[in-house]
């Protein structure tokens, strides 16, 4: 195997290990280091000092789990953080790891990193050197490194991903961990006697208003029409948006936005043409407002009576206007 290179970007510079760094390495960080620094001429593995101004600030190594990926790690030294060193020596690192091997290069197509969610410092670096969110591995604990860790953050690229001076790249990698919101839509259906149109769900007690998780890439408004004529066989045009409702983490949910919509007032036997999706929905009835409070969960029923008095475009939490 030929030697091991020296990367460099003019600022950071990622060199092999020499023996004078073995001492100062193994004290800080332990056997793996040094273990890392003989397996270059298995080709399982490539660690690089990080060095900036021939001063020693840290370490980076891509260890090769098969042909086609390598997993990255780093670390910086104490006083050595808030530099950008670590960005600027992971993103050197993933450049070489990607470029063929006839090129100098490591030769994988894909680079990833495993990180703690609650590491903040570390989902930054990676993000930062180009690498994009891709989930979360569960682990049981004490397999994946720390006894007390459940799961990472999956990061990576590819090596036919766009370089990062393309927008295309840039607002790829921005997608891959700003946050995302789920968003339901439902529809508020009315009788001439104000009574609300309920669906018995078939995967949970409590009752609900018509309506469904809005899918990805698809207008909430086409969304709550969709639900309710796959649910109720009904075809009803959704009018004014009356309330946007924030639902706040419940039940192992994540928070959602709930979208509630006017689906106007129909006659009482609308409810004779339903043909109810057996999968999701038990029946669907007309409810008193009494009947809502005594079906309904407690922040569904304020949901309804804030809808209900709603004329367009309120909000509230919960069911609590604000």
């Amino acid at each position: 195997m030929s030697d091991q290179p020296t990367l460099t970007d003019g600022v950071v510079t990622l060199r092999p290990w020499r023996e004078e760094d073995v001492a100062e390495a193994a004290a800080a960080h332990g056997e793996a280091i040094r273990a890392g620094r003989r397996d270059w001429d298995t080709g399982t593995h490539a660690g690089f000092l990080i060095d900036v101004e021939d001063r020693p600030v840290g370490s980076v190594d891509a260890r090769i789990l098969d042909e086609d990926t390598a997993d990255l790690s780093w670390t910086l030294y104490a006083g050595q953080r808030g530099h950008g060193y670590a960005t600027r020596a992971v993103r050197v690192l993933v450049d070489w790891a990607l470029t063929e091997r006839d090129q100098g290069g490591l030769g994988v197509s894909r680079v990833e990193a495993k990180v703690e969610p609650d590491n903040v410092a570390g989902n930054r670096v990676a993000t930062r050197a180009g690498l994009r969110r891709e989930g979360l591995r569960r682990v049981s604990p004490g397999t994946g490194g720390r006894a007390e860790t459940t799961e990472y953050v999956v990061l990576a690229r590819l090596r036919e991903d766009p370089p990062l001076s393309d927008p295309q790249s840039f607002r790829a990698l921005l997608n891959s961990f700003l946050p995302r919101k789920r968003a339901i839509s439902q529809m508020l259906i009315r009788d001439p006697e104000d009574r609300v149109l309920l669906c018995q769900l078939t995967y949970k007690s409590d009752w609900d208003l018509p309506g469904g998780v809005v899918e990805v890439g698809e207008s909430p408004r086409l969304a709550v029409e969709r639900e309710v004529e796959e649910e109720l066989g009904l075809t009803i045009s959704p009018g004014t948006l009356l309330l946007t409702d924030w639902l706040p983490p419940w039940g192992g949910w994540d928070d959602a936005l709930c979208l509630v919509w006017d689906g106007g007032v129909h006659a009482p036997d609308l409810t004779e043409r339903i043909v109810e999706q057996t999968r999701e929905i038990r029946r669907a009835t007309w409810a008193s407002l009494e009947e809502v409070r005594d079906r309904c969960a407690d922040f569904t029923a304020r949901r309804v009576e804030a809808a209900l008095t709603s004329t367009g475009g309120a909000y509230s939490e919960s069911g609590v206007l604000g």
